[in-house]
C-alpha cells in the first residue's frame, strides 16, 4: 500500500476511535464531566494528538451529532427505495423509529448535546449543517407520507403532522424510558419501546378500512404500490 494512503488511514482510525472513546464517556458519565484529557486516555493518546483532529471538544460533539443524523439518513434512503421499488411502505418509518429508538440513552445524550450547543452558540456553522441533513430527512418522509396519501392509504394532513408526530413519539418515548416517575410503573422498557414503535409505524393508516378492489375490475390482486 502507498505509505500517503496507509497514513490517511491511520489517521481517519484514530480518529474514529477518538469518537468512539468521546461517545462511551459521555454515556458513562454525562457531558459536564467529560475533558480532552479523558478522551486521550481512553484511547492512550496524548492531549495535544486530539487537536490534530478536532479543534475542541465541541466540534467532537458535533461530529458524534451529524455521524448520527448521517446514519439515519442512509437508513432512510434504502428504506425509500424499498418503499417504492418493493411495495414495503412501513419501511421508512421502521427505520426511523428502530434508528432512533434502538439506543434510548445514546438518542438522549445527543439531544440534550444539540440543545446545550445550539443555547451556546457555540458551533452555529456546523449547527446548520446538522439540520441541513436532518430536513433532508424530513422530506423524504414527507415524500413517502404524500404519496400514500395520494394512494388513500394514510389519513390526508399536512405530511409534516407526520413526520412531526414521529418525532414527538421518539422525544417522549426515550425521556419515558429513562423517568424516575414511571421507573416503578414500567415492567418492560424493552417492550414498552417495540409497542410505541409500533404505534409509531401504524399512525394515520387508513389502508384496512378500505375494501380491498375486485380483481374482476383490476385483473389483479389488490395491493400497495408506489409506482
Amino acid at each position: 500500500m502507498d505509505k500517503a494512503k496507509e497514513k490517511v488511514q491511520r489517521f481517519r482510525a484514530r480518529e474514529q476511535r477518538i469518537l468512539d472513546a468521546a461517545l462511551e464517556l459521555l454515556l458513562e458519565h454525562g457531558e459536564e464531566k467529560v475533558t480532552v484529557e479523558q478522551i486521550a486516555e481512553r484511547v492512550d493518546i496524548g492531549k495535544g494528538t486530539i487537536y490534530k483532529h478536532f479543534i475542541s471538544k465541541t466540534e467532537i460533539y458535533m461530529r458524534l451529532l451529524m455521524d448520527y443524523e448521517r446514519s439515519l439518513a442512509e437508513r432512510l434512503k434504502v428504506a425509500v427505495e424499498n418503499a417504492e421499488e418493493k411495495g414495503d411502505i412501513t419501511a421508512p418509518a421502521r427505520a426511523y423509529f428502530e434508528s432512533r429508538m434502538a439506543d434510548p440513552g445514546k438518542d438522549r445524550l445527543f439531544q440534550r448535546l444539540e440543545e446545550k450547543i445550539i443555547t451556546l452558540n457555540l458551533a452555529p456553522e456546523m449547527i446548520s449543517e446538522l439540520h441541513a441533513i436532518r430536513n433532508s430527512n424530513a422530506s423524504a418522509l414527507n415524500r413517502v407520507f404524500e404519496r400514500r396519501m395520494e394512494q388513500g392509504m394514510l389519513k390526508k394532513v399536512p405530511a409534516y403532522y407526520y413526520y412531526s408526530t414521529y418525532w414527538a413519539l421518539v422525544q417522549g418515548a426515550v425521556e419515558l424510558y429513562h423517568s424516575k416517575s414511571f421507573a416503578d410503573v414500567i415492567e418492560d422498557r424493552e417492550g414498552l419501546m417495540e409497542f410505541i414503535m409500533d404505534v409509531g409505524v401504524h399512525i394515520g393508516d387508513i389502508s384496512s378500512r378500505k375494501p380491498p378492489a375486485s380483481s374482476h375490475t383490476t385483473g389483479q390482486a389488490a395491493g400497495p404500490s408506489f409506482g
